[in-house]
């Protein structure tokens, strides 16, 4: 099959972060592309995504959470609650599950 050669502009910056990425991956960027476009005719549009975790998944994740349990405080009454009135209602459900006992 006859090769060709394609010339594509792009800025500096965006051809380092993608050539990175790419190494990460384990392939240069023209491999990278070869594989765009090889996809692109096999489903006829854009075909895939590659993609790496973002360092800070876990503390995204994390702070999701943290928003998720605020709404339902707010949903069922918890969220103004003082650090005593918590303790209280940890003490009386021991209490309640160990039959009066801590």
């Amino acid at each position: 099959m006859a090769t060709t050669v394609m010339q594509v502009r792009v800025d500096k910056e965006l051809k380092e972060k993608a050539a990175a990425i790419c190494d990460n991956l384990g392939i240069d960027l023209p491999t990278a592309i070869r594989m765009f476009l090889k996809r692109t005719v096999l489903q006829n549009g854009i075909p895939f995504s590659m993609t790496l975790p973002k360092q800070d998944y876990k503390a995204d994740m994390a702070l999701r959470a943290m928003y998720s349990l605020g709404e339902e405080a707010k949903k069922n009454g918890t969220a103004d609650m003082t650090l005593d009135e918590i303790n209280a209602e940890i003490i009386a459900a021991r209490e309640e599950r160990n039959g009066g006992k801590l």
